[in-house]
């Protein structure tokens, strides 16, 4: 009996597993779960612990032993998506940012929106201007530490955080004295709606840059907005489409194809690299589900989409989920006392020298009829590093830029362990011979597809449709034979049956191969039978 308790206490054990989800503010939520839960029942625990009701704008990012990143699917086994032993690791992430933050309903959304874009800034991914930069860094000042204090806060002070990838000590002096003279009085939650509603202006908003190279073989940035399609390439934003132009994404291999209809009946189209071919399916993936959310009317017109226009080619994917305005509706349902929220001060110390310069200079906004322009949006080429870290690299395919080294900021990579959970935990640093490594790469740029190449993949095209079609022509007249020669009475098949052809073929050829199956299966059986 005490090992029939034993081994059933182990199989339950098997059973478990331990997940740690690593929040926004940097704390942890560990919890048990069954190895058959699916991912909606993950993040409903979480939002239960946030006390969390518009929650449809937020998602669960891990990272595969590959190191390319995921949106955790709900609908789908947590154990079968991660592709790792327990305990599994993962994140809470803004997945789809509200296009307008002050019409969120509740103040712990805006609150938890609001660490993600101060991430966002502190990571590269969010650029803006150098005034622009001074308030966005004041309004955070006032949002963790108050009012300014001579007593608290000595002669610079804000010096001691950590607000972009890189400072400087006029940006610094700027910063303290918004927070000492424009900001006086303000509350935690009016610095942190101001904060928002600042960067909701700025072109990179919202921005998850997934890393590529255009048909010459120059790096580039795509990522899907609230408002729609951009890419970042160099200093500049050099497409814009909104939402509702953009009529298909498709992706094969490490291709990913943008299609869109622009005014005056203008159709476009965008080819661009992706590094790895699960880099360029995270990417198809992340554009369905973002043209879904912002796009649509009702979730009720969410259909099932294809990667490629051939049926039996490709992979299919189908978003689960609200879509904006449905979000918005149930939003305003909402009725009940605001949740207490516990804030921390998350903001991290600076370890940079004051040499440093910090990335300026934004263009005005480029609306949809804009598209083919280029919108400046910094001095420096848009680089965010910790957004690049996890994505693979292939050895001769798109190489990641050795962002810090080239925008003159650490070296470390803890900032990305920290922000991008279930990244690996080994190499504390970047040293020298990676270094050398990541800059040839950065130097060598992938050859574009050979016209020879693009007739191979149009013959294998052509062939693979050929073969399918001959398959379905099988198959049909089989189906076809089976039903003339089956007792059914339909005037059709009599008609067939009364034909000479049909006659020939019923007693030249099918009842010849009938007879004979017929025999072989007597023989089998009486072999069956004697053993």
């Amino acid at each position: 009996m005490l090992s029939r308790l034993m081994s059933s206490s182990i199989r339950s054990l098997d059973r478990e597993c331990n997940c740690t989800v690593r929040l926004l503010d940097d704390s942890e939520y560990t919890c048990t779960i069954q190895r058959d839960a699916k991912g909606q029942y993950l993040f409903d625990l979480i939002c239960h612990h946030l006390n969390l009701l518009e929650k449809d704008y937020f998602g669960i990012r891990y990272v595969d032993p590959d190191k390319q990143r995921h949106w955790l699917e709900f609908t789908k086994s947590i154990a079968k998506q991660m592709k790792s032993q327990p305990p599994f690791t993962m994140c809470l992430r803004v997945k789809f940012y509200p296009p307008d933050p002050a019409a969120l309903k509740e103040e712990i959304t805006r609150y938890l929106v609001f660490l993600q874009v101060k991430r966002d800034l502190y990571h590269g991914r969010l650029l803006c201007k150098t005034s622009d930069a001074a308030l966005l860094a004041a309004y955070i000042l006032q949002a963790e530490i108050g009012d300014h204090d001579p007593g608290k806060h000595p002669e610079g002070y804000s010096s001691k955080f950590q607000f972009f990838p890189k400072h400087s000590e006029k940006l610094e002096r700027r910063i303290a004295d918004i927070h000492k003279t424009e900001l006086i009085g303000q509350s935690p939650e009016t610095s942190e709606l101001n904060f928002l509603q600042k960067a909701q202006m700025l072109e990179t908003y919202g921005v998850d840059p997934h890393p590529c190279k255009d048909v010459s073989g120059n790096p580039a940035f795509l990522a899907f907005t609230p408002f729609g399609f951009t890419v970042l390439q160099g200093n500049r934003r050099i497409h814009f489409l909104k939402w509702e132009e953009v009529t298909k994404l498709k992706f094969e291999a490490k291709t990913f194809h943008i299609y869109a209809n622009q005014k005056e009946d203008k159709k476009i189209i965008l080819t661009y690299f992706a590094p790895t071919p699960e880099a360029c399916k995270h990417l198809w993936k992340c554009g369905v589900e973002n043209q879904a959310f912002y796009k649509l009317e009702k979730s009720s017109q969410v259909r099932t989409v294809s990667s490629s226009n051939l049926f039996f080619k490709g992979s299919r994917f189908r978003y689960s989920g609200k879509v904006a305005k449905e979000v918005m509706e149930q939003s305003a349902k909402i009725k009940r006392d605001p949740p207490e929220i516990h804030s921390a001060h998350s903001t991290p110390v600076r370890s940079v020298s004051h040499g440093d310069s910090f990335m300026s200079s934004r263009g005005h906004m480029v609306d949809g009829s804009e598209a083919s322009t280029s919108g400046v949006i910094s001095d420096e080429a848009y680089s965010p590093s910790d957004s690049v870290l996890p994505t693979p690299v292939a050895e001769h395919g798109m190489e990641m830029p050795l962002a810090r080294h080239l925008n003159g900021a650490p070296c470390s990579i803890d900032e990305e362990k920290d922000s991008e959970a279930g990244a690996s935990k080994e190499g504390q640093g970047v040293d020298l011979t990676s270094g050398r490594r990541a800059l040839r790469m950065v130097r060598s740029r992938p050859s574009p597809p050979s016209d020879v190449e693009e007739l191979n993949k149009f013959i294998l095209s052509v062939l693979r449709l050929f073969l399918v079609t001959i398959g379905l022509l099988f198959a049909l007249l089989l189906l076809l034979i089976m039903l003339t020669e089956s007792d059914l009475d339909i005037a059709f098949l009599r008609d067939i049956r009364k034909t000479p052809e049909f006659q020939q073929f019923h007693f030249e050829y099918f009842c010849p191969l009938r007879r004979w199956f017929a025999c072989k299966l007597r023989w089998m059986g009486g072999f069956l039978i004697s053993k």
